[in-house]
């Protein structure tokens, strides 16, 4: 069968069997129809004719042209499901991505605040009136104990145990962790609770009767583009362009693992299932001390010649 006619079969397929939505359906047209291009200009035009080289080639050619290995997988599984739907519906026989794997892909580190930076961000907001008070608070949560954004709109006043210096979170998958208060924090949101909270709340409104700890001007329960907005405000206030909540919980991983912190306390605290996932703050450690190993050794630099 011709390319372009099994191309407009599958599509429709994508449409109306799968009923996939217009933006994925755009983009699936948009990778197969490159890939049709590609092999027509190699005077490829009927499904039989290609072969495994041609979609190594096109796949060579999207890296060239310096899309990411996350966009080429995503190509590659668009050819993928396109060849396999065409060997399902008898077009050909031919499948000329048999041999063809996963692209690997990099993972990429999360960004992380220097512990000054933290500092600085922390020292923003001056307590002084109920909306200050609670940013502070806010602030001193999100790096003291390393909680998303989610897990934080969703605490409670009585999840919290000052006097003990914990916190009760239910994370992802609703499953419950005991994460520690510092010090710090625990000052700040003791002084939320005894001088600011009670004041958000409508104008010439009574106090709100939610239970959740942090709450809005309104007095409602604070929701995560709130908290979005408070971190980058105050990013922005330092110098920093886009900051976002995670990059405090991704701070806080990573300065305990620099001060000395075992790596399954570190994935405890962070409420990860998997392991795996708390290593990739490892590799952020092991950038940076081969970054100052580079910038303090004398010799660290030097080539022979």
């Amino acid at each position: 069968m011709e390319l372009s006619v099994a191309l407009k079969e599958y599509l429709a397929h994508l449409r109306v069997e799968r009923g996939l939505s217009p933006h994925t359906l755009a983009a699936y047209e948009r990778d197969l129809r490159d890939y049709r291009d590609f092999l027509e200009e190699r005077v490829h035009t009927s499904l039989d004719d290609i072969v495994p080289a041609d979609v190594e080639e096109h796949l060579g050619a999207l890296r060239t042209s310096g899309l990411s290995s996350a966009s080429v997988q995503r190509h590659l599984s668009a050819l993928r499901g396109f060849h396999k739907f065409c060997l399902r519906e008898s077009f050909t026989e031919n499948y000329p991505l048999k041999a063809m794997g996963r692209i690997k892909q990099g993972r990429k580190l999360p960004d992380v605040l220097s512990i000054d930076q933290v500092s600085r961000l922390l020292g923003v907001f001056e307590p002084s009136d109920p909306m200050s008070l609670r940013d502070r608070a806010l602030l001193e949560l999100l790096y003291g104990s390393g909680l998303r954004e989610s897990e934080i709109c969703a605490l409670r006043i009585d999840d919290l145990d000052c006097e003990g210096g914990v916190v009760r979170v239910v994370g992802k998958g609703d499953k419950e962790r005991i994460v520690p208060l510092g010090s710090v924090a625990t000052e700040y949101i003791q002084r939320y609770l005894d001088e600011g909270r009670a004041h958000l709340h409508p104008k010439g409104g009574l106090p709100s009767a939610s239970d959740r700890l942090f709450l809005t001007s309104k007095g409602k329960p604070l929701y995560r583009q709130a908290v979005f907005t408070v971190v980058r405000d105050a990013g922005l206030r330092i110098g920093i362009e886009g900051l976002h909540p995670h990059t405090l919980r991704h701070s806080f991983a990573t300065h305990l693992l620099e001060g000395g912190a075992d790596l399954r306390v570190v994935q405890e605290l962070l409420g990860h299932a998997d392991l795996s996932t708390t290593q990739i703050y490892t590799h952020i450690d092991q950038a940076r001390l081969r970054e100052d190993y580079l910038h303090a050794h004398p010799r660290a630099g030097l080539r022979r010649s």
